[in-house]
């Protein structure tokens, strides 16, 4: 998985795999949604990003297997 912020345009981008993208999904006029041919999240734009989501402060934790 990977996060990037692109300042310039104050979009994130948040890539879940490589897999190509056949549909594209609004979720609403600032977020988008990009599916692949088995219906998988393969990543999801958020325009506007400063006004939706906290950018400034990211962190990752990989939650422990029970």
């Amino acid at each position: 998985m990977k996060a990037k912020y692109f300042q310039d345009t104050d979009t994130l981008l948040l890539t879940f795999s490589n897999q190509d993208v056949i549909e594209t999904y609004d979720l609403n006029e600032d977020v988008l949604v990009e599916t692949d041919k088995d219906g998988h999240v393969v990543s999801m734009t958020v325009e506007h990003a400063k006004q939706q989501t906290d950018v400034n402060e990211f962190s990752y934790q990989l939650a422990a297997i029970a």
